[in-house]
């Protein structure tokens, strides 16, 4: 592959097999996630993207229902190279983009039980998940699924918020209570997870590790890790990345932001250091192009995303 085959190369969401890297042009063509083919078919695949557009769960700032369409556009820039520092080429495994799920927008109560079944289907043959989304009350309905094809998991979440506050009613639909929830149904293994870049206050942690965003500013990125490896161990893991866990700085576009977040090149450097962890899925939420300043938002989803697409395929690289 080279730049040349960008006089060849026109929308491989749909022309492409799935494999390999790509040189379309950036500002053109079909834009699925990394300009990996569209397909509902996900026998064979080596991992799924797939996204919720759903953001009626919101307290502040709505619009996270273009988040996955934003975080697609944002990732045509990333298949043209290996991404540094990994040592692999991720997108030399068969990576599918399965598109959106579908729901009626004006039956919210509805919509969980469909992103659950939606998840279920898609997980069923063992490759990994990575959601974009969507609001973060979408990573309950992925938990369920994932939980009841696993066993209770053990969750990374990187966040300005635990989203622990209590909530007993589990028909309420609230993005600020899905973790707390997810605790309660037992989908989540409190004393093997644990959250990062917290900076908002919850009394009751149910148990769940915290640490917050100034233990990572005055220690270090790779403490940060290490300190997530030995919580997590060897367990089936779900990493949740809500895109406030980024400073406003580096993340404007959001519902709820909060100042004195991790930096960009913090959240980076963690994320590689968990190469290794059994990473089963995860997603990245909360994404949210209306208050976008110059798509950077956007970008820092599509590199999260990334990310999460390393390390679920890390156990398979030659490197590991």
């Amino acid at each position: 592959m080279a730049l040349e085959d960008a006089k060849t190369q026109v929308d491989l969401a749909f022309t492409g097999k799935g494999e390999g890297a790509a040189h379309e042009n950036t500002f053109g063509g079909a834009t699925s996630f990394l300009r990996r083919r569209y397909t509902k078919d996900v026998t064979g695949a080596d991992l799924v993207v797939t996204g919720v557009p759903f953001d009626q769960a919101v307290t502040n700032r709505p619009g996270t229902r273009f988040g996955p369409r934003a975080i697609r556009e944002a990732s045509a820039l990333l298949p043209y190279d290996p991404p540094h520092g990994w040592g692999f080429q991720p997108l030399d495994f068969r990576i599918v983009d399965a598109g959106d799920v579908a729901f009626d927008y004006a039956n919210v109560p509805e919509t969980p039980g469909r992103i659950e079944a939606h998840a279920a289907g898609l997980i069923a043959g063992g490759a990994p998940l990575v959601t974009l989304g969507g609001d973060h009350f979408v990573t309950l309905p992925l938990l369920k699924a994932f939980a009841a094809k696993y066993g209770p998991m053990s969750v990374i979440q990187f966040d300005a918020h635990s989203d622990l506050w209590a909530d007993d009613d589990m028909g309420r639909i609230d993005h600020g209570t899905f973790m707390y929830k997810a605790v309660k149904l037992g989908l989540v293994e409190p004393s093997r997870s644990v959250q990062i870049g917290i900076r908002t206050v919850c009394e009751d942690t149910l148990g769940v590790h915290q640490i917050d965003a100034r233990r990572v500013h005055e220690r270090s990125a790779d403490w940060a890790a290490a300190q997530i490896k030995e919580v997590v161990g060897g367990a089936p893991c779900y990493l949740t990345f809500d895109i406030d866990a980024l400073d406003p700085a580096f993340a404007p576009g959001t519902g709820t932001p909060v100042w004195g977040g991790l930096a960009s090149w913090q959240a980076a450097a963690v994320l590689r250091d968990l190469a290794g962890i059994d990473l089963k899925g995860g997603d990245v939420m909360e994404v949210s192009p209306p208050y976008d300043s110059g798509g950077i938002t956007a970008v820092a989803g599509a590199h999260v995303a990334l990310e999460l697409c390393c390390l679920a395929l890390w156990s398979r690289a030659e490197i590991a």
